[in-house]
């Protein structure tokens, strides 16, 4: 007798090809690519002598990895000499390094929210906000995009604990929230505010602090952040920051925390690299911007649609799933590395390259991924939008 849990799964795989939406992985060597628009790395550290030496060092001085969890064996030396740094950097009481930027957000939701309590969540949210969301068990209203008066009013809708929760920088279009506009609504309803600043840190604010602190918001007692080391600080995890009492509580009820291995001692070593080489060199946030904004203006100046960054991440519209898969194919084969995003990806629908800029690219290497991008592009991506 035949036994096949699984065959649904061949015909989830056909309607996936259908649509045009299959994924794959494509292991990279390691060379870095030729030019490379596709990672995170927004400051150039990731390849960084002194970021690869400090997370070298670290592996040599305390173990491949974390051993345990960080209530058991995973909490070194280390891991809390990074809290310390980066609450400080960042401008807030305290912080709580986990091992990704999605586990931050897991915590902080599930640990901050509940039954009987409410969460507003901006419609273009990163997956890992809106998993959190779910796992929480908190009543969820999805508002509209970067609309502060859409979470007033949700927020006034509910008598309880509440927390409003949005990107700093949304990953798909790369536009800012209104963290200050925000931080009023909240406090004016005696709610709490939670920013994943996964895209500002190292970018936005003074020498890269991060959108809280550009909005001022840093070290606001109904403030708390999260963010991810595996961007501008070019290495791997993540981290929740905000007033101590927030911290202490997610040691104590956060399960993402509690049962998860810790950070392994490179990736803390690594970052803590990265910081110190952002601390002595502030002006890479200020290039990354500029880079961003370069690559904006001539790709719209040729005709494609592309929205203005507040960042780093610059998104060019493409008329289909099918068009932008093929349009970043390429670009790659004509040495220029792209994102693309799609559905599911995206919450509009709309595919699109996503371009993040790097603060070390030439005034060469612009010039270079704008010409590719150009002479590779579908032809009905034709319209500027502001």
């Amino acid at each position: 007798m035949s036994y096949a849990p699984f065959d649904w799964i061949d015909a989830e795989a056909r309607g996936r090809a259908a649509a045009g939406l299959v994924r794959t992985l494509r292991p990279r060597g390691a060379e870095p690519e030729p030019l490379d628009l596709a990672s995170n790395d927004y400051l150039g550290l990731a390849r960084h002598p002194e970021v690869t030496g400090a997370a070298a060092g670290a592996a040599r001085r305390w173990g491949a990895g974390a051993t345990g969890s960080r209530l058991v064996t995973g909490s070194t030396a280390l891991h809390a000499e990074l809290e310390h740094e980066l609450a400080a950097f960042c401008g807030f009481e305290a912080a709580l390094v986990l091992s990704s930027g999605y586990a931050a957000n897991l915590a902080a939701l599930t640990a901050l929210c509940g039954r009987g309590s409410l969460i507003v969540s901006d419609a273009g949210n990163h997956a890992s906000i809106v998993d959190g969301c779910r796992l929480s068990r908190a009543e969820t209203a999805v508002v509209p995009h970067a609309d502060p008066d859409a979470v007033a009013k949700a927020l006034g809708a509910h008598d309880g604990r509440a927390l409003a929760v949005t990107d700093s920088v949304f990953s798909v279009d790369g536009d800012a929230a209104p963290l200050a506009a925000l931080a009023e609504v909240c406090r004016a309803a005696n709610a709490a505010l939670l920013v994943d600043d996964a895209h500002g840190l190292g970018v936005l604010g003074d020498g890269g602090r991060g959108a809280p602190a550009a909005a001022g918001l840093a070290g606001g007692g109904g403030v708390v952040a999260t963010l991810t080391l595996s961007k501008s600080l070019g290495s791997q995890g993540g981290a929740v920051l905000g007033p101590a009492r927030v911290v202490d509580h997610l040691v104590n009820t956060a399960r993402p925390f509690i049962f998860d291995t810790g950070l392994a001692p490179a990736a803390a070593g690594g970052a803590l690299g990265a910081l110190a080489v952002l601390r002595r060199e502030p002006e890479r946030a200020g290039r990354a911007r500029e880079a961003a904004a370069a690559l904006y203006s001539r790709l719209t100046a040729a005709g494609l649609r592309a929205v203005r960054p507040d960042a780093a991440v610059v998104a060019v519209r493409a008329p289909s799933a099918e068009a932008a898969v093929r349009w970043a194919a390429d670009c790659r084969a004509a040495g220029t590395a792209v994102g693309c995003f799609r559905p599911p990806s995206v919450p509009d629908g709309i595919s699109r390259l996503r371009l993040t800029a790097r603060a070390d690219l030439t005034e060469e290497q612009i010039a270079a991924a704008v010409a590719t991008i150009v002479a590779t592009a579908p032809r009905q991506a034709d319209a500027p939008v502001s």
